[in-house]
């Protein structure tokens, strides 16, 4: 018989078209995925893979293994949800994901308050920007921001909570500067990947500078903080500091709404729906914040 792993193996290679690519999806090492593959080899007689200059490529066995390969690793992932969901304890592994800002700005405190409340749960908060998918269990439950309802997959479940809303903050330090006529030039400060929205161009305080970019939202909000200049925050980052002000003259921008996302069969576990009625009630409450109606430190 064809062992699963040896195809999960195979499917790691094909999808990511080098054995380098597939071992860091796995968490293994390069010769665990080598090893996997040539028992599958050896069990169909034949060869998998083209070894090329670029990468791995499929033969033309391995082209017709990949589709059956694929309804195999749905199968699995079926079957692993629909037994998933009539776990009815309060125990085991829950795992969430979410966008970096709202777990260390804003979740944390309701994941250990959830945490305390259950101790028997195991938490995992995958805290990152890449979005994780559900229907392959690569998470139970997903905080999102979506931009439009329609883009979400009709398999999973959601929770609608607040809208989202960002401004543009300055350190109050240094807005009085300016408006005491510092000279030092203010920056907009800025995620390399993005640019500067459009709108958030228009305000009273005029930036001098060149552009001083970071690579995260941690050293964005850092850089801001320390004065280099003024940026674009949620509502929820940018008003819950006391060190910040919104830049006068500017307004808010909607970014989303968070939902709340599980998975079919997930979402009927006791441990899913206890945390996302749990979560819910919390997001509810924060909704002032969210929408930037709420600035806690004045």
């Amino acid at each position: 018989m064809i062992d699963w792993d040896d195809v999960r193996y195979f499917l790691a290679v094909s999808r990511g078209g080098s054995v380098r690519a597939a071992a860091k999806s796995l968490g293994v090492n390069h010769a665990t995925v080598l090893r996997r593959v040539a028992q599958l080899e050896e069990r169909l007689g034949a060869l998998m893979f083209e070894k090329l200059p670029g990468g791995y490529r499929l033969t033309a066995a391995g082209e017709e293994v990949l589709d059956l390969a694929n309804q195999m690793e749905a199968s699995s992932h079926q079957l692993e949800t629909r037994v998933f969901g009539r776990d009815q304890s309060v125990r085991g592994l829950l795992r969430v994901t979410t966008a970096p800002p709202l777990a260390t700005h804003l979740l944390m405190p309701d994941f250990a308050d959830f945490a305390v409340l259950h101790p028997d749960i195991e938490m995992e908060i995958l805290s990152s920007g890449e979005l994780a998918n559900l229907t392959n269990r690569e998470a139970d439950v997903a905080i999102r921001v979506v931009y439009d309802r329609k883009t979400l997959p009709l398999n999973l479940h959601g929770l609608k909570g607040p809208d989202l809303f960002g401004g543009v903050y300055i350190s109050r330090d240094r807005l009085a500067a300016w408006q005491a006529g510092a000279p030092n030039p203010i920056r907009w400060i800025v995620i390399s990947s993005h640019g500067i929205p459009e709108w958030a161009s228009e305000s009273e305080v005029r930036t001098t500078g060149a552009p001083f970019r970071t690579t995260d939202g941690e050293a964005q909000i850092v850089a801001v903080q320390q004065g280099l200049g003024m940026t674009v925050l949620p509502c929820f980052v940018g008003d819950a500091d006391p060190v910040l002000v919104r830049v006068p003259g500017t307004g808010l921008h909607m970014h989303g709404t968070l939902w709340l996302l599980t998975q079919g069969e997930t979402r009927k576990t006791k441990r899913v729906r206890l945390f996302t009625e749990f979560l819910s009630r919390r997001l509810a409450a924060y909704a002032p914040l969210l929408t930037g109606q709420s600035l806690s430190h004045d």
